[in-house]
């Protein structure tokens, strides 16, 4: 039979157990996060959080109308949380926070939607899961977004018990504010309100409140529209990234995935619970897996789709779990301890996952460090140096650890980032880089190692320029290389009439990862 919602009593025991299962997985998921949240560098997301996020309200205003406007209202937040300290540990803390509030949101839902023990395990499940700890340790929005929408869900199962609709449409519009495709929670409550065959009074309720968050969000969506060639670097999603994206959400390691796949079949047989009443699964189900395919369905005509853009997804898979898991229990007349034995095994998959997570906390597991770049450059340059930037994004590590560039001169820079309302600044022109660097005899490039390599050539004239220059007029003489970014010293040609460099074999182009 199916464990249905359980009556939840007034008060005494029953809230006891409530308040239990809701504040267990939380403060798992806060020690998880706080656990060596100082990795010792920033990679270049986190970076541009650092950098824009210590502007002014105004400079940051001014930057959104050119660019990450997706992001704006998170960057608004952190301002005045690195006004209290700018460093790494204070950058991370809200997503810590925000992971520790989700995991103790999906507890609330299971307990709400089934009973406390389910909530327990849910609430567990996800405070162990490597992506959500990946993400709470990560200076970006990921984490306050996945927060939101679990908000936004339990108040949607509020709503359809006999609450108003009016804070569900407030959360949804906010967290949608937060990341964009947070919208996709829409069609996933849709497709819970069918399963639990609502009758129209609810769907009117419903309809409402999508609609406002849908009208709230459409000016965000006209602007970031008109900066969508920040994402033209992303491809089509293949079954491969299905695939990954199951194993992501139910458990990396073969024995913890196998197990939770299992569980989550038995999960889906309770999906249609009675009828006006949402089903544990009925709700979990289509949070788990709506957003992720509508997302990869969209991107096979204009590729969006990245896992970090559907995190607060991975809310509905723990509960999916949990509920298959109390399913079989429910099968028995009586389980001693089922409550405690379910936590063990909680403890048991942590136990498993544990060098997944510990590895997680090593900088190089990051696209890059820029901390790592930052150090050698500080041992390499000297007061006066001459520094080029190749492609302007690798100033994203001066820009954020300017102490390593100290007195060096930035050729090309034509007007800051700040002062320019752009990410990385303003470059001087073709002919006017030409003219500095024609007056050089050596000169420190901090370098995209694919675009030094000839397996990316950036399409900007000034990028070109930088690479033509150098590679007509000067020859390398030493470098650092810091994973995909090197710091090299490059010296002036000494025979003259030398017109080019020897060249590496050919490579197929790759798209840009900056």
């Amino acid at each position: 039979m199916s464990a249905g919602p359980a009556a939840a009593p007034a008060g005494g025991p029953g809230r006891a157990r409530r308040a239990a299962a809701v504040c267990a997985p939380a403060l798992v998921m806060l020690a998880l996060g706080c656990w060596r949240l100082d990795r010792g560098g920033m990679w270049r997301d986190e970076a541009v959080t650092f950098q824009v996020a210590r502007r002014t309200v105004p400079q940051i205003w001014r930057l959104l109308h050119d660019v990450d406007a997706v992001h704006g209202l998170y960057y608004l937040l952190m301002h005045p949380v690195l006004a209290v300290h700018p460093g790494e540990v204070v950058l991370r803390l809200p997503s810590v926070c925000a992971a520790a509030v989700t995991a103790g949101l999906v507890a609330a839902l299971g307990a709400r939607l089934a009973r406390p023990r389910v909530g327990l395990w849910a609430g567990l499940l996800y405070a162990v899961s490597p992506m959500a700890g990946h993400y709470a340790q990560e200076g970006r929005s990921y984490a306050l977004v996945a927060a939101g929408a679990t908000a936004a869900t339990l108040l949607f199962v509020r709503a359809l018990r006999g609450g108003t609709w009016w804070a569900y449409g407030t959360v949804v519009t906010l967290t949608c504010w937060l990341h964009e495709f947070a919208v996709l929670l829409l069609p996933a409550h849709a497709l819970s309100l069918a399963l639990a065959r609502v009758g129209p009074r609810v769907w009117r309720g419903w309809g409402c409140a999508a609609a406002v968050a849908g009208l709230g969000l459409l000016p965000l969506v006209l602007v970031s529209r008109a900066q969508s060639a920040q994402v033209a670097w992303l491809r089509p999603p293949t079954r491969a990234t299905a695939r990954g994206l199951l194993r992501t959400f139910l458990g990396p390691t073969d024995g913890v995935f196998w197990l939770c796949l299992a569980l989550a079949l038995v999960g889906l047989l309770g999906l249609a619970g009675r009828r006006g009443e949402p089903a544990c699964a009925g709700v979990a189900a289509p949070l788990a897996a709506v957003p992720p395919l509508a997302l990869m369905l969209v991107s096979q005509v204009s590729p969006l789709y990245v896992d970090r853009y559907v995190l607060y997804a991975l809310s509905g898979a723990p509960l999916l779990v949990a509920a298959g898991a109390d399913r079989l229990l429910s099968l028995r007349a009586r389980v001693p301890l089922a409550t405690l034995a379910g936590a063990v095994a909680v403890l048991l998959a942590l136990t498993h996952q544990l060098p997944l997570l510990r590895a997680d906390r090593d900088p190089a597991r990051r696209p890059d460090d820029l901390a790592a770049v930052a150090r050698a450059a500080d041992r390499k340059l000297r007061p006066g140096d001459p520094v080029l930037f190749l492609p302007a994004q690798t100033r994203n590590a001066a820009l954020t650890y300017p102490g390593a560039f100290h007195g060096a001169r930035d050729l090309a820079l034509a007007e800051s980032a700040a002062e320019s309302g752009t990410l990385y600044g303003r470059e001087a022109g073709p002919l006017g880089l030409r003219h500095r660097m024609a007056r050089l005899e050596r000169v420190w490039v901090v370098a995209d190692r694919d675009v030094l390599a000839g397996r990316w050539t950036p399409g900007s004239p000034v990028e070109r320029t930088k690479s033509a220059v150098l590679a007509r007029e000067f020859t390398p003489a030493e470098e650092s290389v810091q994973g995909e970014v090197a710091v090299r010293l490059y010296v002036r040609r000494a025979l003259p009439g030398l017109t080019g460099a020897p060249q590496p074999p050919p490579a197929p182009p790759r798209p840009a990862r900056w």
